[in-house]
């Protein structure tokens, strides 16, 4: 007897997402218990996707899943774009009040780092792993910044887009860059951390030993617990938490059937996420609008999409199949070093002279971020900064808004051009886009080549 329809049904969804949900409940009991995964903070989704990529249809085949199994990564995407839409680009006065200096240079190197991952490993990838594997797609090096500074998220997305224009294998590999991504930023960051502690680089550096149990395990005493968010509407009407959802959920279906009218009348591949992310954004300046945003919580609204993620990268990991990563182990393997050495060359060469003030502590928080996942770069930065006198996340707020149009535009058309013979002309923007970065901090004088690496405590 087998447990699934023959032909996928609600039942099937249901049972895909509770398999799911043990491996999630599972790998943060794991992390909970477990010093290796508190020691390097490896995240709780992480470790539940490499169980299920073990012990799941991927692997020996212990907990079986639908068909579908494959497919949630690209469909939770979409989900998670529409959060980001919905909770729209509410910037603090405060932080526009700070030092120019001190936001202009974080957004140089935050812009120059990202537009690196996108134009110098294509160009690796196409002039010379070319030549390891003749027929190597032309979007193959984009495989490195979809995976590093894109995450499980735009992995999945890339992936899929590359899929419609005929290379399907680009989802795997995307999905596989985005873990080693993570794992390069887990542990990369706690050594990055502990050299430059050892080197008296940092500002506000605490013992690794009294670092709050809550960080290392997970679970969070009583006394610490924060609200996750607040009731906008009362429940005698309709459930908070639904209201919420269906403000997510609409958008994303809206998004799917616009992205469809737009390939059937006038044969543009846009991906789903895309429409989504504008229609979120387009019900974001409704609401504002009428005056009805005022009964949005957006601290809810970013929940549910790090829940989204969560169980986007369990998916993700999971359902990766070995034996596409096999048939590209070796110019894969040189990508994936190649990445790794950019993000260190990123972190130890780009960042002290890009930033003059609290260069550590500001470059490891990109570092987690250039690996795939904010949560990581947080949690470096925690360990680094634990009071937040460094205004890293503050200035990251800020500057959202600049790094989220170029980022959907990026996400979006970048693997069309690739996959549509414009390889010179993407490489050319991003290029271009990375080279207008340096440039501008050499012409705003944010530029700090010699002042030395231990400079501890310019930010106090």
């Amino acid at each position: 007897m087998t447990i699934f329809a023959e032909n996928f049904d609600v039942y099937s969804f249901l049972l895909d997402f509770a398999f799911a949900s043990g491996f999630v409940l599972l790998g943060q009991l794991i992390r909970s218990k477990i010093k290796f995964f508190q020691y390097y903070f490896v995240p709780a989704s992480l470790i539940a996707g490499f169980l299920g990529l073990a012990i799941g249809p991927r692997g020996i085949g212990w907990v079986p899943f639908s068909g579908q199994f494959g497919s949630y990564s690209g469909m939770l995407i979409v989900l998670v774009f529409v959060s980001i839409g919905l909770r729209g680009f509410e910037i603090s006065k405060k932080g526009l009040k700070g030092d120019v200096e001190r936001i202009g240079s974080y957004l140089c190197f935050k812009e120059a780092a990202y537009a690196l991952q996108y134009s110098l490993p294509l160009v690796f990838a196409f002039f010379l792993l070319s030549r390891l594997q003749a027929d190597l797609n032309p979007g193959f090096g984009m495989l490195l910044g979809a995976g590093f500074v894109g995450g499980h998220g735009t992995a999945a997305a890339i992936g899929k887009t590359f899929a419609a224009y005929g290379w399907a294998d680009a989802t795997d590999l995307g999905m596989t860059s985005a873990t080693i991504g993570i794992i390069t930023g887990v542990f990369g960051g706690i050594a990055l951390l502990k050299w430059a502690a050892k080197n008296k680089m940092t500002s506000y550096i605490k013992d690794f030993d009294e670092l709050p149990g809550e960080l290392r395990t997970g679970l969070i005493p009583e006394e610490k617990r924060e609200i996750m968010g607040k009731e906008t509407i009362s429940s005698i009407s309709l459930d908070p938490l639904g209201w919420h959802l269906a403000l997510l959920l609409l958008p994303a279906g809206l998004g799917r059937i616009v992205a469809q009218f737009v390939d059937s009348q006038f044969h543009l591949n846009i991906p789903t996420f895309t429409m989504a992310f504008l229609v979120a954004l387009l019900f974001y300046f409704i609401l504002k609008g009428v005056g009805a945003y005022k009964f949005v919580d957006r601290h809810v609204v970013g929940r549910l999409g790090s829940c989204f993620t969560d169980y986007l990268v369990f998916f993700g990991v999971a359902s990766i199949k070995l034996p596409v990563v096999m048939k590209y182990w070796l110019p894969f393997s040189l990508l994936m070093l190649f990445g790794i050495a950019l993000v260190f060359f990123t972190y130890l060469w780009i960042a002290p002279r890009m930033m003059k003030d609290n260069w550590v502590e500001r470059g490891i928080f990109c570092f987690g971020y250039l690996t795939g996942v904010y949560a990581i770069g947080f949690t470096l930065l925690r360990i680094a900064d634990p009071d937040m006198k460094s205004k890293t996340l503050d200035d990251t707020a800020i500057l959202g808004p600049v790094n989220t149009w170029v980022d959907v535009f990026n996400i979006s058309f970048g693997p069309i051009m690739l996959a549509t013979g414009k390889f010179g002309l993407y490489v050319a923007i991003m290029t271009g886009y990375m080279a207008l970065m340096f440039i501008a901090a050499r012409v705003m004088k944010w530029w700090y080549p010699n002042l030395p690496k231990a400079r501890p405590g310019l930010i106090e």
